[in-house]
């Protein structure tokens, strides 16, 4: 049994936080409804690389998944999201704050009909402020919350972006973890509630622990030395290409002289404890330069390997794919798509009992479950017929 099995949410989004959210809730069992509007469905459905009409952004986000196509708009649609909202557990959207209560369906007015109800809100920048009403993209939340600058940081050319969509995801995780633990409260209590929770928000708590560092302790004889990232993050050339090392401890940072043939380096003064390797950092990294291009990238990893000091080989794409550290985890399989054709897929990461959940069932094109979601509200054919002929209408 999956563990959200029982469990019903209603999706009303575009992009990516809300989809994405609610794919990873399918995933782990629950029935998902995604609600579509009239005229194209999603965007996100046609953006970057597609086949047969969907992208795979899309069917990365969607998997498990039932689209409703019904314009909310009409009083017509407006009742049929009330009545699924009186068997639904969760709702999440992504508008920008006050929509969903103009159409009638926002957070008040749902949990009025059914007070188990979570209600999940996301916005760009929160429900107050100078800001809730401003459009927001991933590359503006970055460029607001310190992701850009954390990666510029040392950089002649200042901030950069995560070429991701890292906001995106992790608020999409953070609104996920809100409305799990809310689900929890419930139990006890018996009362849904509503949660409110902004990009801008999710991306600061989430680049904060490491990123702000240096700007978390605020009394004038605070030790400043180096962020966690100039110890870590070192890309370094070697005789046929690059290798990524991360000695976090002294100990590996002994290891790492010792496979480059530098043990010398551990008696300099500059660098002979854990300490002053931190406070050195710039000056170690060039010592260590030149040495490190005097071997391939094999055999440093192999050198490192026996001193346990954490080191990989940048991989590219199809390279990741074929690491054997996938196969043994059961990471990654084939499916073959009705529309799209071949497709690639990563499973679902969390194990439950030791079990690997599998990916959903394929995104849904759009409307595609809008029959059959009306037929189980007790609407007949006739009925359903009727209402889809008036939402065609309304497209002309």
């Amino acid at each position: 049994m999956k563990p959200l099995e029982g469990i019903r949410v209603m999706e009303f989004s575009t992009m990516i936080t809300a989809s994405f959210a609610a794919m990873m809730l399918a995933e782990q069992g629950a029935e998902v409804i995604k609600v579509e509007p009239l005229e194209l469905g999603d965007p996100m459905r046609f953006l970057g690389t597609s086949k047969g009409g969907i992208s795979a952004l899309f069917a990365n986000c969607n998997r498990g998944k039932r689209s409703l196509r019904i314009d909310i708009k009409s009083d017509e649609g407006r009742a049929v999201i009330e009545e699924l909202a009186a068997d639904t557990d969760i709702v999440l959207s992504n508008y920008r704050p006050g929509v969903m209560d103009g159409l009638g369906i926002g957070p008040d007015q749902l949990r009025a009909i059914n007070p188990r109800l979570i209600y999940g809100g996301v916005s760009g920048f929160g429900t107050e402020g100078p800001m809730s009403n401003a459009p927001a993209y991933d590359p503006i939340i970055q460029a607001q919350t310190g992701f850009a600058a954390v990666q510029g940081q040392g950089s002649e050319d200042g901030p950069k972006f995560m070429r991701s969509l890292m906001c995106d995801k992790v608020t999409a995780y953070t609104i996920c973890q809100a409305v799990t633990s809310a689900l929890f409260v419930r139990e006890r209590t018996g009362e849904g509630q509503n949660i409110d929770l902004s990009m801008m928000d999710a991306g600061l708590y989430f680049i904060f622990m490491d990123g702000f560092m240096h700007k978390t302790l605020l009394d004038d004889d605070v030790d400043h030395n180096p962020p966690l990232s100039e110890m870590l993050y070192d890309l370094s050339k070697t005789a046929d290409g690059g290798i990524c090392v991360s000695a976090a401890t002294q100990a590996q940072q002994v290891g790492l002289m010792t496979a480059i043939d530098r043990l010398d380096l551990f008696a300099d003064e500059r660098f002979n404890s854990m300490e002053k390797i931190i406070a050195n950092i710039g000056e170690l990294r060039a010592e260590m330069a030149a040495a490190m291009e005097n071997f391939t990238t094999e055999d440093l990893l192999g050198k490192l390997s026996e001193s346990d000091v954490p080191a990989a080989r940048p991989l590219d794409y199809d390279e990741v794919w074929a690491h054997p550290q996938y196969e043994a985890n059961d990471s990654i399989d084939i499916t073959e798509h009705e529309r799209m054709g071949s497709m690639r897929r990563v499973k679902p990461p969390a194990r439950f009992g030791g079990e690997r959940l599998e990916p959903a069932a394929d995104a849904p094109g759009h409307g595609e479950h809008t029959a059959e979601i009306l037929a189980e509200l007790g609407r007949s054919q006739e009925q359903i017929d009727a209402l889809v002929e008036q939402d065609l209408a309304r497209l002309e």
